[in-house]
């Protein structure tokens, strides 16, 4: 049998033969991490806490490494940010086109342009719309850069420089590593579980009908996402999904907390988009975001992400995709 998968039309091993629909599941079902289960288990939690793959590995400690590394290379001193000038914005703005390209580009080129896992875990089997009048451009893959650059980057930017603005001016509470170190360390940890819950209640919010229709179906024209779908969003979507920064506003937090919490945010949307499952690069990095894939499918189901058990308690949640399912809204938007 050929084990050559870089086309649809590829004969796949059982293990990854697509169905009728060319689309492709795990063999196993997702679910929540143990944390907030109704039976408490320790060695599970502790086993999900430390593991690979688990909460600090790989994902929350590369997002962190990262957004140290830019804090200490490329961060505009504090004292500059007391008022708004062209150069320190300039400096952020800059930053963080470099982060997107790397990060969304990066993960694109990989999967889709060099196409080095092939389709053998890609989840949809076809590669980005073309010559579609559904997106700009009738390009699936510029209109989702247009609105991840061109508009996403852009008020990503507008968080960061009113944060950093409000810090400068102690306009919000300030936490020192040199009086709280515990707490100061605590908050990192805590980040991400916050950014679970935010955005879980920020979706089901945009799934309200009135900016369903007229805001969040912009980004469910990505029925097959792509790396770069994960931030192209309508602005007022990509308002309520940024304001999970809002909570530094008011918890006291150091203008680093702030800053992982937002490249947290803006790396998870690629991660939580690629469309494939993991692990990837011959096997060695768990990476999956079939949780969100469903979403995509289905659209009434999994709002939020794997860590807090939220779809589970209020009864939005998708385990997999059964063969010959589907949902009616999905298919009325193929492309």
């Amino acid at each position: 049998m050929s084990t050559d998968t870089s086309s649809p039309n590829s004969e796949l091993s059982d293990k990854y033969a697509h169905n009728a629909r060319g689309e492709w599941r795990p063999d196993y079902p997702i679910k929540h991490a143990p944390l907030l289960q109704w039976s408490v288990r320790f060695k599970a939690i502790a086993k999900w806490f430390f593991g690979w793959p688990g909460y600090l590995w790989p994902q929350n400690i590369s997002y962190l490494t990262i957004t140290l590394t830019v804090w200490f290379l490329t961060q505009p001193d504090i004292t500059r940010c007391v008022t708004f000038e062209a150069d320190w914005m300039l400096q952020i703005l800059s930053r963080n086109m470099v982060l997107m390209w790397l990060f969304y580009g990066g993960l694109y080129y990989y999967l889709y342009i060099r196409k080095a896992e092939g389709t053998k875990t890609k989840f949809d089997a076809k590669w980005p719309t073309r010559n579609s009048r559904v997106f700009l451009f009738r390009d699936q893959v510029k209109d989702n850069i247009f609105w991840t650059c061109g508009v996403a980057g852009l008020i990503w930017t507008g968080y960061e420089v009113l944060t950093l603005w409000l810090y400068a001016n102690h306009y919000i509470p300030w936490l020192l590593w040199s009086e709280h170190p515990v707490y100061f360390v605590l908050w990192f940890l805590m980040i991400p579980i916050w950014r679970d819950f935010h955005f879980y209640w920020i979706h089901r919010l945009s799934h309200w009908k009135p900016l369903y229709k007229n805001v969040h179906y912009l980004h469910h024209k990505n029925i097959n996402p792509n790396p770069w779908s994960g931030m192209a969003m309508h602005p007022v979507e990509t308002l309520l999904y940024l304001s999970v920064v809002a909570i530094h506003w008011i918890v006291p937090s150091h203008p680093l907390h702030a800053l992982f919490t937002m490249q947290h945010a803006v790396m998870g949307a690629a991660h939580g988009h690629h469309g494939f499952e993991g692990p990837l690069v011959k096997g060695k990095i768990p990476s999956s975001s079939y949780f969100h894939y469903l979403h995509h499918r289905y659209f009434e189901s999994n709002y939020g992400g794997s860590t807090l058990p939220l779809d589970q308690w209020f009864g939005t949640f998708r385990e997999g995709l059964p063969e010959g399912e589907g949902s009616k809204l999905a298919e009325e938007q193929v492309i």
